[in-house]
C-alpha cells in the first residue's frame, strides 16, 4: 500500500474544487463530485479546508494570489500589462469564471476572507497611485477607480465570450483588433 502523501491530496481537492467551482458556482458545486474527481473521501475535503462556502473562499483567495503573483500591475506599461491581463484570463478562465460566481451568489453582501482580498487590491492600487505621483499616468481618476475601470476593460472580453463574438467576430482578426482598441482605450484613460 502507498504511503499517503496529504500536500498532494490536498493539490487534487484544490484542482478538483477549481474546476467544479468554475462550472457550477457555489450553491451548484458538489462535494461528491470534488471527491470523486480528486479521488479522495469527503471526509478529507472538511477536514481539509471547512464547509464548501470557505472551500470556496480558499480556492478564490489561492487564485487570486496566482494572478497578483505571475501579473503585477505597471503604470509605467500599462499597455503591456493589459496584454499580460488579457493573456492570463485567456490562459486561466477559471479565474474570472469564479469571481462571476462570487457575484451572482454574494452581490454586494461582504464576503468570507474580504480583509485577504482587500490587501491584495490595496497593492495593486497603490502601484496605480505611485504612478500617477510620479506623472507617469494621469491623476484625473482616483487610483482604485482607475483599477475597477482598467481590470473592467482587460476582463471583460473573457466574461462574456459570446457578446464578444456576436458584437466584433469570432475570428483572429477580429480578436486581435478588439485587443488593440482594448489597448488604446486604457492608454486613453491614463494618459496625463
Amino acid at each position: 500500500m502507498a504511503p499517503r502523501d496529504p500536500e498532494a491530496t490536498k493539490a487534487r481537492i484544490f484542482e478538483a474544487a477549481v474546476a467544479e467551482f468554475a462550472r457550477h458556482g457555489i450553491a451548484g458545486a458538489r462535494i461528491d463530485r470534488i471527491a470523486a474527481e480528486a479521488k479522495a473521501n469527503k471526509q478529507l475535503i472538511y477536514a481539509y479546508f471547512g464547509n464548501k462556502a470557505e472551500l470556496f473562499a480558499i480556492v478564490l483567495e489561492k487564485k487570486m494570489l496566482h494572478v497578483a503573483e505571475d501579473v503585477p500591475v505597471d503604470p509605467d506599461d500599462i499597455e503591456s500589462w493589459i496584454d499580460r491581463v488579457m493573456d492570463y484570463h485567456a490562459a486561466h478562465p477559471e479565474l474570472l469564471r469564479l469571481l462571476f460566481w462570487e457575484g451572482l451568489e454574494y452581490g454586494s453582501a461582504e464576503l468570507p476572507h474580504e480583509s485577504a482580498r482587500q490587501k491584495h487590491y490595496v497593492r495593486k492600487v497603490a502601484a496605480l497611485q505611485d504612478g500617477q505621483d510620479r506623472g507617469v499616468i494621469t491623476d484625473a481618476v482616483p487610483a482604485a477607480d482607475l483599477l475597477f475601470l482598467l481590470t473592467a476593460l482587460a476582463n471583460w472580453t473573457a466574461v462574456v465570450p459570446q457578446m464578444r463574438r456576436i458584437l466584433v467576430g469570432d475570428g483572429e482578426d477580429a480578436q486581435d483588433r478588439l485587443r488593440a482598441s482594448v489597448k488604446e482605450a486604457a492608454r486613453r484613460l491614463t494618459a496625463r
